[in-house]
């Protein structure tokens, strides 16, 4: 039965947050420092859960398939292809170094 209380407290405490988001007053939103957290928070977290999801297993670092595929797209946007290649190009080099056994 904790596992309804811990889902019903974190579905309440999200209603909480986002209402306090809606109830913040509009001066407040249009300062500078708040206009460019909120454009650059979201970035730093995605590029956090990114090298974090591709980077380690738990508590160690890990460098496998997923690492070669990051790179590879890497290399791919320094090399401005489109975006839909630069995802095919990560699949690709991820899949070839999977199954080459790494």
């Amino acid at each position: 039965m904790s596992v309804w209380i811990a889902i019903g407290v974190t579905a309440v405490g999200c209603y909480l947050v986002k209402y306090l988001g809606l109830s913040a007053p509009a001066g407040l939103l249009e300062r500078p420092l708040v206009k460019r957290l909120a454009a650059l928070l979201p970035v730093a977290l995605l590029a956090a859960l990114t090298a974090q999801q591709t980077f380690s297993d738990g508590q160690h670092l890990l460098l496998d398939a997923k690492a070669a595929g990051v790179a590879a797209a890497a290399v791919a946007l320094v090399l401005r292809a489109p975006f839909l290649l630069v995802i095919g190009v990560a699949v690709v080099v991820t899949a070839g170094v999977r199954a080459l056994g790494g």
